[in-house]
């Protein structure tokens, strides 16, 4: 379980950030060397790498989690701040700051796990017109990218390892739960058995309330597919989610039903006009078949709140207090509000109201998702503001927003504040991963 302490240490730059840009660059491009490991290594690919959440979760799990091949590529940016970082802190060998849509899949090494934050998009498809039997992702929708490395590998990978936001499973509004049903059903054709949960990692534990939907895949042929019996059991006590995050046992029978269709048909019909997605925050789909229910969390171990992860004031540096003559706009923007506002475009008049937000955010608990605007001094109705034991009000470091999604101290620093609250906004809780890196240890055998 999470130690309060496992993340608090610091790396040391030996290079300026500019100087491994060039570089990260560099070998992305030409880079004829190879990961070295030993037959017993599980090999992870890692897509949408950031700044290397999965990498590190895992290898806190176990030093036999060896990523062999890496990929990071902010298409809205020339700053690769992320990618950057990475090289960083994991070398550059094996990894790929290029586009993933261009990168031949020819050049992606064997792997045994691939794992990816991939980003929430619109994944409908359509047939295509040369071959009918095929389909066409929207443009740039990375799930796409996903499913082109696992159908043309040559030797795709055993297990898969994904994370997404909660609202996946409902996603798009106007057709509940057609994203989810398209993933599900384009795993299921290329031979995997897939099991899901929502999990929010501070009711586990760790020191954010951030929910997240976990996806684990399996091939067929696995021996973790072959011990599935019972749907209702695996998914409360036997499954590989089940196991790593265990649920409150519930005399709730699991809902079950077949996708069916071609992908361009699931696309055009899932759901179509009902207003709920059929998709439970905890199931599992083999063959197409799904199974799923609400699971509860069933925890008791120790809980990390957002104070015990604060630096001492004297280590707070002067710019992340709040001056007091700023407090009143900060209390304005976290206040519940109820006003005619006017927008600047058509004049049109309108009534706007919204809740209060705490004011400032209790340190007795875990904290509150932390999201890609949490850095600058501006005042914001999202970003935290802590109050000190001296009476002032400051904002949260980029080292702490590092811990709260259990980072190494410092693993962000060369980037600059704001960039650095915007990397761990779109980062995951790495305790996690941890957690699931040491489940299919179990599973497959292997000793951490």
């Amino acid at each position: 379980m999470y130690n309060s302490d496992s993340s608090v240490h610091s790396y040391t730059l030996c290079e300026p950030l500019s100087a491994y840009s060039s570089r990260c660059k560099q070998y992305s491009l030409f880079d004829t060397e190879t990961v070295v490991t030993e037959p017993h290594d599980i090999r992870v690919i890692e897509l949408f790498a950031g700044v290397g959440g999965f990498r590190i979760g895992l290898e806190r799990a176990s030093n036999i989690f060896k990523t062999v091949w890496s990929n990071q590529w902010e298409p809205s940016t020339k700053r690769q701040d992320a990618s950057v970082i990475y090289c960083q802190r994991f070398g550059f060998v094996g990894h790929s700051n290029e586009d993933i849509n261009t990168v031949d899949v020819a050049d992606i090494p064997t792997g045994d796990l691939l794992v990816g934050g991939f980003p929430c998009q619109d994944y409908s498809v359509a047939t295509t017109l040369k071959n009918s039997g095929g389909i066409e992702g929207k443009k740039g929708v990375l799930w796409w990218q996903i499913h082109r490395i696992l159908s043309n590998h040559k030797n795709p990978p055993k297990y898969l390892m994904l994370e997404n936001v909660d609202r996946l499973l409902g996603s798009p509004a106007s057709q509940r739960g057609r994203d989810f049903a398209i993933i599900l059903a384009s795993l299921s054709d290329l031979g995997y058995m897939v099991e899901w949960r929502v999990i929010n990692a501070a009711e586990y534990g760790m020191p954010q309330r951030r929910k997240r939907t976990y996806i684990f895949a399996y091939k067929n042929d696995s021996d973790i597919a072959k011990s599935f019996t019972d749907a209702k059991e695996w998914l409360y006590c036997n499954g590989f989610m089940a196991s790593a995050f265990k649920v409150k046992k519930e005399e709730i029978v699991p809902s079950k039903f077949m996708i069916n269709g071609s992908l361009s048909e699931i696309s055009e019909s899932f759901n179509k006009g009902k207003t709920l997605s059929p998709f439970k925050n905890s199931g599992v789909m083999i063959n197409r078949m799904v199974y799923t229910m609400p699971a509860n969390p069933d925890y008791s171990g120790p809980y990390v709140t957002l104070g015990d992860i604060l630096l001492p004031d004297k280590d707070i540096p002067e710019e992340f207090f709040i001056h007091d003559s700023e407090i009143s706009k900060w209390q304005y923007a976290k206040g519940g509000k109820s006003e005619k506002r006017i927008n600047k475009t058509t004049g049109y008049e309108y009534n706007y109201s919204e809740g209060a937000m705490a004011f400032p955010d209790s340190i007795e608990k875990p904290s509150r998702t932390i999201i890609t605007g949490e850095g600058g001094a501006s005042p914001s109705r999202f970003k935290h503001v802590i109050l000190t034991k001296s009476g002032k009000y400051r904002r949260l470091t980029p080292i702490e927003l590092e811990r709260l999604n259990m980072f190494p101290d410092n693993h962000t620093q060369g980037a600059s504040d704001t960039r650095r609250a915007f990397l761990m906004g779109n980062a995951l809780v790495t305790g996690i991963v941890e957690i699931l890196g040491l489940e299919l240890l179990r599973r497959i055998s292997h000793k951490p």
